[in-house]
């Protein structure tokens, strides 16, 4: 089992599909199954318009390789996407190359992120946005690094504090399966929390902590619209709600870097809305995962989340 993400410039947003054990096929068939515009013609190797970049998401060296047909090998070469280096790890060790054609690759048991540049004759689409970028638009006006930094730990600070307080409420309320969720989710917010804490270590941050009232309806962006504990919640439903905070935090660092004029704050503002990206892309992934699992529960003692 597991997840694919899509992303290109022809897309508006990451797409995350999650391949069911024992339907698995091609990328370009797992594509075409879910209207991935991913462009292809011949199907069989020869072309190379399905040129795409692989990203395992497996730990360390634990990438699932298959032995590549002599036609990829060979369109590879062709397009100078492959070094003989690569060859030889894939036939030797099994160790897939960056670069594969989506219609020769099998999915296999991991997680994956395939990247292609898609047709290039359509225009790039922006990212996606809510209407919630409109807000952080008109309501938040940053003057200087410092003060981004402020914003920054500000942000990454209410999100762990307020998914501990989740915790606690649903542990007291006996919801303890969604109650580990958020402890979980805590502590990823508390590593964005130490990095941004870590950018602006020469910084006296405490002089630039924004107060509450300085936010669109006085509450950082990533704040679910979850207060109290619910015994019926389920981790679909905190998940989902996980997710509009990750969003808004993207959209608030999106729209910072697109209106600022100092170019300071707009290359840090890019570097945190691209790190939420790929926070919002994995909680897409879990949610594609616990979307599956309502449908095809997994065998007792088998955890959903690892």
């Amino acid at each position: 089992m597991s997840n694919v993400t899509f992303s290109s410039p022809v897309m508006a947003r990451d797409i995350t599909v999650y391949a069911i054990a024992g339907d698995r096929g091609t990328i370009l068939a797992v594509a075409k199954a879910h209207k991935i515009p991913i462009p292809f013609d011949c199907q069989d190797g020869e072309c190379g318009s399905c040129l795409v970049e692989v990203k395992h998401l497996a730990s360390g060296n634990r990438k699932h390789g298959i032995a590549l047909t002599e036609k990829e090998k060979e369109m590879l070469r062709q397009l100078g996407k492959i070094t003989k280096e690569e060859i030889v790890a894939a036939e030797v060790n099994d160790m897939p190359p960056r670069y594969r054609l989506a219609c020769q690759c099998f999915v296999r048991n991991e997680d994956i992120i395939v990247s292609f540049e898609g047709d290039k004759t359509l225009p790039a689409q922006a990212p996606y946005l809510t209407p919630a970028a409109k807000i952080y638009k008109g309501g938040v006006q940053i003057a200087s690094l410092e003060e981004f930094h402020g914003f920054a730990v500000k942000v990454e600070e209410d999100a762990a504090l307020h998914f501990d307080k989740l915790s606690k409420s649903m542990e007291a309320c006996g919801n303890h399966e969604v109650a580990k969720l958020f402890e979980q989710l805590a502590g990823f917010s508390r590593l964005h929390l130490a990095e941004a804490r870590k950018r602006a270590a020469s910084t006296d941050i405490a002089k630039f902590i924004p107060p509450d009232y300085a936010w669109p309806d006085h509450e950082t962006p990533e704040r679910t619209a979850l207060w109290a504990g619910d015994p019926s919640l389920s981790r679909l439903d905190a998940l989902r709600a996980a997710l509009v905070g990750e969003r808004r935090g993207y959209e608030f660092y999106y729209s910072i870097a697109g209106t600022t004029r100092d170019q300071d704050i707009r290359a840090a503002a890019k570097e945190f809305f691209q790190e939420e990206a790929e926070h919002v892309q994995v909680l897409e992934a879990w949610i594609t995962r616990e979307e599956w699992l309502q449908k095809n529960p997994l065998p007792t003692g088998e955890a959903s989340i690892s």
